[in-house]
């Protein structure tokens, strides 16, 4: 039996809407609406900022110092330690680097840009998209040695309340940026005295000299030290390199871009001073497990890699993420913020002989 004309017309209508549906509708539905959601297999991530726009003239040694400072990072840190690289439009050495070590899986991310953004929106940027708990930001220049990242952790999880840890052992950072923590030396939250390590003596003086500055002479001068549950740390550090925890982006960093390419307090705004105003310890490794190396490769920082290398075993990887306790950062008032910012810090002057360290 043939079809009716009203029949043969519905077909062609059917037809063309099929057609229609497969040239320009999607088919089926996306497989990932399906999926589980996604597990985090990193607890610590580390965001290094690099602009090289050429490798001649001033910046010819700078991109070895940098590839000795990616490749230390490489070899020490373990498997629950990724790391991203920011391009602030740099020169097609560096470009060529980056996309070697990510190709390899050495390097997790890397965000290219083709302009500086400046040192700060790149990095803050990049920090405020990851998911890890701990947050790594480091200068191109820092060297990196076995044992950085266990101890940077182990200052988080056994001390409540650390806002940031430094893995470069600093004497003299003592009153920069550190109220919030000498409040909790003030309420007996922590313990603290003024005490020798000898075995910082070497590696500090190599950080002062990096800096162009006279290294001490005497091993026995007195750093300040904290206890808590077994592990002790230095009060205060520079912010070369700093791991932060993640929720410190959201509460008392601004939230305003910097548009500063570098310098002018712009790490001063947007590390040093949300650190303090957290409420947080600001904190240094007891021992020295990084450096600073400047705008040159001298020997000795090749030396540390050939141990970093032969001493690898030492960054096991672990199948547990980082577990950090609970805290509560705050962002206060401008106004009272500073107030108790003088009275912390004049209080831990009377109450503790700081000229002891001198």
């Amino acid at each position: 039996m043939s079809p009716t004309g009203s029949s043969l017309i519905n077909l062609k209508q059917e037809k063309v809407w099929n057609d229609y549906l497969n040239e320009y509708m999607r088919i089926g539905m996306n497989p990932q609406k399906q999926d589980k959601n996604i597990i985090l297999s990193t607890g610590h991530r580390v965001i290094v900022v690099v602009y090289i726009p050429e490798s001649t003239g001033y910046y010819q040694n700078i991109l070895e110092v940098f590839k000795l400072c990616i490749t230390s990072l490489i070899t020490t840190k373990n498997n629950q330690c990724a790391i991203t690289v920011v391009n602030n439009a740099s020169c097609k050495e560096v470009n060529d680097f980056l996309d070697d070590n990510f190709k390899k899986g050495d390097i997790d991310s890397v965000i290219h840009h083709k302009e500086n953004i400046g040192k700060i929106d790149a990095v803050i940027g990049a920090a405020r998209g990851v998911r890890e708990p701990l947050i790594t930001m480091t200068d191109t220049d820092i060297l990196f040695e076995n044992g950085w990242q266990k101890n940077v952790e182990d200052i988080f999880i056994k001390i409540k309340n650390v806002a940031s840890v430094c893995p470069i052992a600093t004497r003299n950072s003592l009153n920069y940026e550190t109220s919030s923590t000498f409040k909790s030396i003030i309420f007996r939250k922590v313990k603290f005295k003024f005490m020798p390590i000898p075995e910082n003596f070497e590696a500090y003086n190599k950080s002062l000299q990096s800096v162009n500055r006279k290294p001490e002479i005497s091993k026995n001068k007195l750093w300040p030290v904290i206890e808590k549950n077994g592990i002790k740390a230095i009060v205060g550090s520079g912010h070369q390199v700093l791991t932060i925890r993640r929720e410190l982006l959201f509460s008392t960093v601004p939230n305003s871009p910097c548009f500063i390419p570098v310098g002018r307090k712009s790490e001063f705004r947007y590390v040093d001073e949300p650190i303090n105003r957290s409420g947080g310890l600001r904190l240094a490794t007891y021992n020295n497990y990084a450096y600073h190396m400047g705008n040159a490769v001298e020997d000795w920082m090749s030396e540390v890699q050939k141990q970093n290398l032969s001493n690898k075993k030492n960054s096991e990887n672990s199948e547990k993420l980082v577990q950090l306790p609970v805290t509560n950062f705050k962002n206060p008032y401008y106004g009272w913020f500073y107030f108790w910012q003088k009275v912390w810090s004049k209080l831990f002057k009377v109450f503790y002989n700081v000229n002891k360290m001198n």
